[in-house]
């Protein structure tokens, strides 16, 4: 499965738009688990986001993959700026060999568990992005898919980041990263027409 680059800038904004209309929800859930920041830094990324494409129109993939991973990386506060800009960033760096979508989400998983030294079950964004890339590489990725993944990190007690402190006390929860992961693939979703 592949997108093109202008699907790809649509994934993009439908993403931008998903955090922008759920910043507050995005707090609530970070303030239960970490320092209720969550949404609030994921916005002001967004918006760097939706300027820097707006300042260049970016003439491939892996271009627009980097422009996202920039905007993370300076406009992010706390774990997501560098989480994200990993992620994306690699994306990026595979984006100039394939434009394969299970490639690329792959790609900025494995981004994601190596930046965060994490893998799947430690209530974490990979807990969302891990489960995606598997359901595209067998070409089955749907709304289940991405809630299953995300709704799976409530039952989970985190063992990193800022939630990690609360030990059990994080479980009951959803992941705030893994939300926002989860508004990511929504918007995939909707760009992709399930």
């Amino acid at each position: 499965m592949e997108l093109n680059l202008a699907d790809t800038k649509k994934w993009i904004e439908l993403f931008v738009e998903k955090v922008e209309a759920n910043t507050s929800e995005l707090n609530e859930l970070d303030t239960a688990i970490g320092d209720g920041d969550h949404g609030s830094n994921m916005a002001r990324g967004m918006a760097a986001v939706t300027d820097a494409l707006a300042k260049k129109e970016p003439a491939d993939l892996a271009e627009l993959y980097k422009t996202v991973a920039f905007a993370m990386i300076q406009k992010v506060g706390g774990a997501p700026g560098p989480l994200y800009g990993t992620a994306f960033l690699d994306m990026s760096k595979k984006a100039k060999e394939t434009t394969d979508l299970a490639e690329l989400v792959q790609v900025g998983s494995d981004g994601l568990k190596r930046r965060g030294q994490s893998d799947v079950g430690m209530k974490t964004m990979i807990d969302v992005w891990q489960p995606v890339a598997e359901s595209l590489k067998s070409n089955d990725l749907s709304k289940s898919v991405v809630e299953n993944a995300l709704n799976s990190t409530k039952d989970m007690v985190a063992t990193k980041g800022r939630a990690s402190y609360l030990e059990e006390k994080s479980k009951g929860h959803l992941d705030p990263g893994s939300q926002s992961s989860a508004y990511l693939f929504e918007a995939l979703l909707e760009v992709l027409g399930e």
